[in-house]
């Protein structure tokens, strides 16, 4: 089983501190880097969907979908969602032994699902770092 806790607690800590900041913060940019960060790691976590619920039956990858941008009073919690919802995609593909990043993904060659979590976990802590220094 993979431990996807670090990324889990990098998410809910960037999220409950964007829920915390005040709105000139927020405003100064915080919120743009918060939600490039959601939308980066939702993206990530319809790959690794797609890629476990097409193995093995050749089905072709729905299109990928973008969050939206609702608000900066909302950016914490649509961070913590798509952290969660990577977690969860990770979660899936260990138990369904599939390759984290197939062939048909913008990389040339697969990804263990522990290097897409290491990743992702680099991801938070560096968009933390910039948008609440």
């Amino acid at each position: 089983m993979l431990d996807t806790s670090p990324l889990t607690a990098a998410v809910e800590r960037f999220a409950d501190r964007l829920r915390a900041a005040p709105q000139s913060r927020l405003q100064q940019g915080a919120a743009e880097v918060a939600l490039d960060l959601a939308r980066e790691l939702s993206l990530r976590a319809q790959r690794l969907e797609a890629a476990a619920a097409g193995a093995g039956n050749g089905a072709g990858a729905a299109p990928a979908r973008t969050m939206p941008d609702a608000g900066i009073f909302v950016v914490g919690d649509q961070l913590a969602v798509a952290g969660l919802d990577l977690a969860e995609a990770l979660h899936a593909v260990v138990a369904g032994r599939v390759d984290a990043l197939g062939p048909d993904t913008d990389t040339d060659t697969a990804k263990a699902p522990s290097e897409v979590l290491d990743e992702a976990v680099r991801l938070v802590d560096q968009a933390e770092a910039r948008a609440l220094r």
